[in-house]
């Protein structure tokens, strides 16, 4: 993404939605051509403790939506951190401490974020990307119906289609339509 590469060194990009992650992941040889040094971070590793995320159930729409990302860890560790920023917080499986060290952001660096329910939390973040699924889509992707509410709700009230500076329409992931910032 040509976006990514112009950003200034330490730049954090965020990628929100599901798919947020292959789509980083796609990046990381783009931006290393680009004489960019990508470091990836996944906002599942920042995630609460599960007697914190599970507090009303495992299957709660409205806390997986509000609740289970510790982003005031994710802001002052990685968005906000500056030279330094910790790879990650939890092991959510295990749910135990990552037991990361703070890493040095070298130079060069764009640092990649993905997640989901990233966007109306006030993140910082040089380029916010979202992918947009429909309701089918994310079925298709194995998210569970328990789930589709929280991100009917985040659709509506956060509505990152137009929170973000460009939106990824991922319906088939072979052939994704990308919206540019820009006029138009």
């Amino acid at each position: 993404m040509a976006l990514a590469a112009d950003l200034p060194d330490g730049a954090r990009v965020l990628l929100d939605g599901v798919g947020a992650g292959p789509l980083a992941d796609s990046l990381v040889d783009g931006l290393a051509r680009a004489g960019r040094v990508p470091v990836r971070v996944r906002g599942e590793d920042f995630l609460r403790p599960a007697g914190e995320r599970f507090r009303h159930g495992r299957e709660d729409p409205d806390a997986l939506r509000d609740d289970w990302l510790d982003d005031g860890a994710l802001r002052r560790e990685v968005l906000a951190s500056g030279d330094a920023y910790l790879p990650a917080l939890r092991d959510a499986r295990r749910d135990r401490s990552a037991r990361a060290a703070r890493v040095a952001v070298p130079p060069r660096a764009v640092l990649l974020v993905d997640g989901v329910f990233l966007l109306g939390r006030g993140l910082p973040a040089a380029l916010v990307v979202h992918v947009a699924l429909s309701p089918a889509a994310l079925a298709r992707r194995g998210v569970p119906a328990w789930q589709l509410p929280a991100f009917a709700a985040y659709d509506a009230q956060v509505r990152p289609g137009e929170a973000c500076d460009v939106l990824v329409r991922a319906e088939d992931p072979q052939r994704m339509a990308v919206r540019l910032p820009g006029p138009g």
